[in-house]
């Protein structure tokens, strides 16, 4: 950080400051000239004496020994007598009552989702928690809703969340502050492990071997768990939601069929921007998470995901990405449209040097031009499917496969009713197809023996499901993978992430995967797998009088979910449904502190927050 004189004309810098990774908030003690600065990225508050421009101490806020990041502080409060900093923890769901004098942690406040800002007004601490307390299900009309007078305008996401405001009065009594404090260690749960029951060849710990040597790690675009499994009758669907069925989604419902039906997992994010961060990284750190609203609502903020590249914004924590932990223990791997741009035609490099090393340049990135498995004239030059098995084809050949490879199938997004663009049918079944393929290549190589793949999307933004907003795809497929059995274990992205790292000896990138439970109930035996061509014709293209085709016309798809997304869902809806029908009205199911209407995540995860916080306004 920079400290600046400002008696003369201009701004001069006095001093450079060295704190912690992302310092985002900060607050002045000026009567002992002591500055609070909170370390998003690092889990410390650092303490600066401005008399001397010097940090005199680094209060680390940790919820356990050894703990990775994750706690995300991002908000600070300082009593008027300067004893005692509240620091929010917006990783962690709570406050941190801090003594500070000693920089010692007294206690732990519990809050809503993501308690974003902190102040004392009248004798109380106000805490404004920007998830509040989760979406729930977005799929009918008149369901109850705690905030009375609110109702969201559709079925986004976005829109759905409200933030709420915790009100804690002030002094706080030590019997309460004990009290709250193991409110928060029961809400998080670091303590649990929920996989005692294992008996799988995932390994328990890092230095574990398996047999299960190689992972192939799919993330595609934006489905939710009912709009592609909902009529599957196995799990907990709702066929009147079910869009994608046999006809175009046959290879992701056959292999939920045939390998596990894992109906309890959730997205971690909300939308893309967090998603990636997510799917790679384990955590979504405050600058996304704060301003990923602004972009999306096209409040002339750039695309937050962008500045979170390590290469553009190193504000990240060395090494947060799983590539970096690979490179780091020298795994093999390879990256197939992870974090990459367009530079030339057919051209698609990574910003950051150690991914972009082990990418494969003519693999394209996010471009919905660029056919997932269906041969056309595209300026990428090949399509996603037939790149990956050409490299694929040469791993075999050469017995050198790498130990993970990165492969994005983003063609699900759908472009919506966009005139001339394939239907969200058939982008559906050219995505479905790329799967398919992938993994009938693999379960009839050499390699199937000793190959997991796993399959999720990044987020689930895009559709209605009648559990939870973020409930999304999820599949674990291998020989080991557990046979025709319903996997109704709450899971996470970081569920499937831990999985991978523990697979590849890699410990946990953040608190988020360190204690997420690892996809144990979806693994045993199962022999190979056949793709199935989806009988939706993947050369079908909208039509000028698609429905709401010219409305899609006017949206950017140039950049994932540049678009406005109630309108893209009812285009999708009516283009599989008919033009005249209604695509469900928004059905709202917050819950209030006592009982969650859902599965409610840890700190952090997809799908609530932690219950029994304190005067939730």
């Amino acid at each position: 950080m920079s400290v600046l004189d400002l008696t003369g004309t201009a701004p001069v810098v006095r001093a450079t400051l060295t704190v912690g990774v992302h310092p985002n908030r900060a607050v002045l003690d000026g009567k002992r000239h002591r500055l609070y600065v909170a370390n998003g990225d690092a889990d410390t508050v650092s303490v600066v004496d401005t008399a001397t421009d010097t940090v005199v101490r680094t209060i680390r806020l940790a919820p356990y020994e050894g703990a990775q990041v994750g706690s995300n502080p991002d908000a600070l409060a300082l009593s008027a007598d300067g004893d005692t900093l509240y620091v929010a923890n917006s990783g962690n769901n709570d406050v941190a009552v801090l003594d500070a004098r000693s920089g010692r942690i007294r206690g732990l406040i519990p809050t809503g989702w993501y308690p974003s800002s902190a102040s004392i007004v009248d004798g109380r601490l106000l805490v404004a928690n920007a998830k509040g307390l989760g979406a729930g299900p977005n799929d009918g009309p008149n369901h109850p809703n705690p905030y009375g007078t609110f109702t969201a305008p559709d079925q986004y996401i976005g829109s759905m969340m409200v933030g709420t405001l915790s009100r804690i009065g002030l002094p706080l009594h030590e019997d309460q502050l004990a009290h709250w404090t193991r409110q928060v260690d029961e809400n998080d749960g670091f303590d649990r492990h929920d996989d005692a029951r294992a008996a799988s060849v995932l390994p328990r710990r890092t230095d574990e071997r398996s047999p299960i040597q190689h992972v192939i790690y799919v993330v595609k675009e934006n489905r939710t768990f009912d709009q592609v499994l909902g009529n599957l009758g196995k799990g907990n669907g709702d066929a009147g939601l079910d869009l994608f069925g046999d006809e175009s989604a046959p290879n992701t419902r056959a292999l939920s069929r045939q390998f596990s039906t894992v109906d309890n997992f959730y997205a971690n994010a909300e939308v893309s921007a967090q998603g990636w961060n997510w799917v790679v990284a384990g955590n979504s750190n405050g600058f996304t998470e704060q301003t990923w609203v602004a972009n999306y609502s096209g409040r002339n903020h750039g695309y937050p995901s962008e500045s979170n590249d390590p290469a553009i914004a190193p504000q990240r924590p060395d090494d947060a990405y799983i590539w970096q932990r690979l490179a780091g223990r020298n795994v093999s791997f390879r990256n197939y449209g992870f974090y990459v741009g367009r530079t030339a035609p057919g051209v698609y490099k990574a910003g950051d040097p150690v991914l972009d090393a082990q990418t494969d340049h003519a693999f394209p990135g996010y471009d919905l031009s660029c056919p997932d498995s269906v041969s056309r004239a595209v300026p990428c030059g090949t399509t996603r499917l037939a790149e990956w098995k050409k490299e694929f084809d040469g791993y075999v050949a050469g017995d050198n496969l790498p130990s993970v490879e990165f492969v994005r199938l983003p063609n699900d997004h759908t472009a919506g009713t966009f005139p001339g663009a394939p239907t969200p049918r058939a982008y559906v079944a050219d995505n479905d197809w790329a799967l398919g393929q992938l993994v009938d290549a693999v379960s009839h190589s050499k390699y199937w023996k000793s190959t997991a793949i796993f399959v999720t999307e990044d987020d689930s933004q895009n559709g209605p499901d009648h559990v939870d907003a973020h409930r999304t795809l999820a599949l674990a497929i291998s020989p080991y993978t557990q046979t025709g059995r319903v996997d109704s274990t709450f899971y996470s992205t970081d569920s499937m992430l831990r999985t991978i790292e523990l697979l590849t000896g890699l410990r946990p990138l953040t608190q988020f995967d360190a204690y997420a439970t690892p996809m144990i109930g979806s693994f045993t035996n199962r022999p190979n797998y056949g793709a199935v061509k989806p009988s939706q014709p993947l050369d079908e293209v909208n039509g000028p009088h698609a429905p709401l085709a010219a409305q899609s016309a006017a949206q950017d798809l140039s950049k994932e979910d540049q678009i406005n997304e109630q309108l893209f869902n009812e285009a999708i809806w009516k283009s599989v449904k008919g033009a005249d029908s209604t695509m469900p009205a928004p059905r709202h199911s917050l819950w209030g502190s006592a009982a969650p209407l859902a599965p409610a995540p840890a700190a952090g995860a997809g799908a609530g927050a932690p219950a029994k916080a304190p005067d939730n306004d």
